[in-house]
């Protein structure tokens, strides 16, 4: 069966998977909605978006995002309230940066109205997949790839983009212990670290294997020149708290924009939190947690908002964060996710009604 919503050509699923799914019970990422959204960039334009059923797709051994890694995304949510109000957290942003990765990897950048009035057709099809237990929302995965084929070293001539949803629990629980990286490197100056690159994640999971093997969760990242100043938190921008003062690195050519990160450095001081962006040391936090001044890190990002770390590794020693009570993490998430939500004022117009 076919529609249309917004312009958006929709062929909707045959049956639904929706009753199979235990809304009580679900992983991160694992289960996904009935529907996608699909466009074709086709002789040098992006074709129409349409939502079609979720499914493999086709694409030939010598497509270039097998051999070149053409391949950008996004991470979103989708939050439904207790009125059955469905709301989405500053999307525009999203399609702001994934056009700032697909420029940086020779990709075509998508125009708006497709990216926006695709995702609500999508959402529109699909809301009975966004669930209303705490701490759970439709996880939103945009992406853009070279399908177009060919072995020579060459941007693609052709590309697809596609949003896919899956209905999420909680990311992270509980806090997590962290090995500070001093060899591997997440990106380098000039590089692509800045854009949200498939590359990026791929480079970073033989590390973080390596700490986990060591007893740690996730790597600290550090600059590519010497390992002196703390840049990333596995795959999230990092936070950490020196006495009452919130410190974050500033963006670059290494480090990604984090839309949760901006959000954060916005609210922290609307609630008169001192908030330093600036680069920080590994010797400056390996001090303040022997003198005690070291109170809090966390990391943030989409998926999990805030994930509190409990400890780093250094040089074959651990430190411990000390247990505090009213932490910047709690406080900080539960704002936010009153705000994604509905369940708070949004002094930030940041929240997004469909």
């Amino acid at each position: 069966m076919s529609a249309i919503i917004n312009d958006i050509e929709i062929i909707k699923s045959e049956s639904s998977k929706i009753n199979d799914v235990d809304f009580e019970n679900l992983k991160f990422g694992s289960v996904f909605s009935d529907h996608m959204l699909e466009c074709n960039y086709k002789d040098g334009k992006w074709e129409l978006p349409k939502v079609v059923p979720f499914a493999p797709i086709t694409l030939d051994p010598s497509a270039k995002i097998f051999h070149y890694g053409q391949s950008v995304f996004e991470g979103m949510k989708a939050y439904k309230d207790s009125n059955d109000d469905v709301w989405l957290f500053r999307p525009l942003e999203n399609f702001k940066r994934l056009n700032i990765s697909s420029k940086r990897l020779a990709i075509p950048e998508l125009p708006e109205s497709y990216f926006m009035e695709g995702l609500k057709a999508l959402l529109e099809v699909d809301k009975d997949w966004i669930p209303k237990q705490d701490g759970s929302s439709l996880y939103i995965r945009p992406f853009v790839f070279a399908s177009g084929s060919g072995f020579h070293a060459s941007p693609a001539d052709e590309y697809k983009f596609i949003i896919a949803t899956a209905p999420s629990g909680s990311y992270f629980s509980g806090k997590i212990k962290v090995l500070i990286e001093q060899k591997y490197s997440r990106s380098a100056n000039g590089g692509v670290g800045f854009a949200k690159a498939g590359g990026n994640y791929a480079g970073q999971f033989y590390p973080t294997q390596l700490a986990i093997d060591k007893g740690y969760q996730q790597v600290i990242w550090t600059d590519d020149t010497n390992h002196e100043y703390i840049e990333e938190a596995g795959a999230m921008n990092i936070f950490i708290r020196i006495n009452d003062t919130l410190i974050t690195g500033p963006t670059s050519d290494r480090i990604l924009d984090g839309i949760t990160r901006k959000s954060i450095i916005e609210l922290a001081k609307s609630k008169g939190i001192p908030v330093e962006v600036r680069k920080i040391s590994v010797h400056e936090v390996v001090e303040a947690a022997k003198n005690g001044s070291l109170k809090e890190m966390f990391g943030a990002g989409t998926a999990a908002v805030v994930s509190p770390i409990s400890g780093f590794g250094f040089q074959d020693k651990d430190y411990e964060l000390p247990e505090i009570e009213s932490t910047y993490a709690d406080f900080i998430k539960k704002s936010i996710t009153d705000i994604q939500t509905n369940k708070s004022e949004d002094p930030f117009g940041w929240r997004y009604k469909l």
